[in-house]
């Protein structure tokens, strides 16, 4: 596995919350995909790959672990648990700063598949190129 990376950092606003005053679980849902797909196509392009353009395709697992709350500064960190040949999987881990204290507040495994932008059917593509034989072989 990677080491974590640091995708993004926010600040918990009052628009953000529920009827019972903590942070919607949508919101952090919402960032938690961004995260993933940040992280995602830094893995791809730091193995070599060209910038993917990445959709979501699966959230295997979401585990909120305690509430959030207006003010927190929120991380949201990503490590690379797999490639696979169109997709690669990513954990994200959530992390509330509350004055001093660093709280692991919500963790997610979410699974993206690169797709080729330029089709009508966004179909998967590769997420790194053929070594040069296999692309001459094909010609």
């Amino acid at each position: 596995m990677s080491s974590p990376y640091l995708a993004i950092q926010v600040v918990m606003m009052p628009k953000d919350t529920n009827p019972h005053g903590t942070i919607f679980g949508g919101v952090i849902l919402s960032y938690l995909d961004q995260a993933g797909a940040i992280g995602a196509a830094h893995e791809v392009v730091r193995a070599g790959g060209s910038f993917p353009t990445l959709v979501t395709v699966a959230i295997n697992r979401v585990e909120f672990k305690q509430p959030v709350l207006v003010g927190d500064v929120v991380r949201f960190r990503t490590r690379l648990v797999r490639f696979g040949r169109t997709s690669v999987t990513m954990d994200v881990i959530v992390e509330a700063e509350r004055g001093t204290e660093i709280l692991p507040v919500t963790e997610a495994e979410i699974v993206y598949v690169s797709v080729d932008p330029s089709t009508r059917q966004r179909r998967p593509k590769p997420l790194f190129d053929p070594p040069a034989e296999e692309s001459e072989k094909s010609v």
